[in-house]
């Protein structure tokens, strides 16, 4: 992990490649993460994961289950209707096992949507996690534009105040893993 933290994928994943060989049980979902999360290679970490699922099941790799990383995967590749899919499942899938969803699934779930277009289908999502992560930049900042897409210039500004308020106070994603990888659609003001 020293290596990854300080962005040196390629020594770094020679031993996380000789880790897998040897105990690919244990290993392999990590290289995925890896993978997805550091050195941004989304083809290759989609092929891990789903290695692992078929050694594992539907397991977790840093609280995130691998099909949250598989739809992130999808998502990074344009394959936006794809990971909307997965990430619905998956959701839902939560909620089922957990009663809630991770406010990070539901994020990337209205980045699907806004990505297609579906800009009230994205607000919709946004909503949701603003509920649990009220001061969540990012999501106050794609809320604001999918407002600005739909002619709520006013809404639009608001939210998109809001987001740099937010934003320089360091309300982004906070996951354990992002103060050394920037997590995709993180905003950069």
């Amino acid at each position: 992990m020293p290596y990854f933290k300080e962005r040196k994928y390629e020594v770094g994943m020679k031993y996380l490649d000789k880790a897998v060989h040897y105990k690919p049980e244990r290993w392999l979902a990590y290289r995925a993460f890896i993978k997805c999360i550091f050195s941004k290679q989304y083809a290759a970490a989609l092929i891990d994961f789903e290695r692992a699922i078929k050694l594992k099941g539907n397991n977790y790799e840093m609280d995130h289950t691998y099909s949250f990383y598989i739809a992130l995967c999808n998502l990074q590749l344009n394959n936006f209707k794809k990971a909307e899919d997965i990430f619905n499942e998956d959701i839902h899938h939560q909620i089922e096992e957990w009663g809630e969803a991770h406010f990070l699934d539901r994020f990337y779930y209205g980045i699907t949507k806004y990505e297609q277009g579906k800009w009230q289908e994205a607000i919709i999502e946004l909503d949701k996690v603003l509920l649990e992560y009220p001061n969540f930049s990012d999501a106050l900042y794609y809320k604001s534009i999918c407002l600005w897409r739909i002619n709520n210039y006013a809404a639009y500004e608001k939210f998109l105040s809001e987001a740099r308020i937010e934003a320089a106070k360091g309300n982004t994603i906070n996951e354990a893993n992002s103060v050394y990888e920037p997590y995709p659609y993180t905003v950069r003001w």
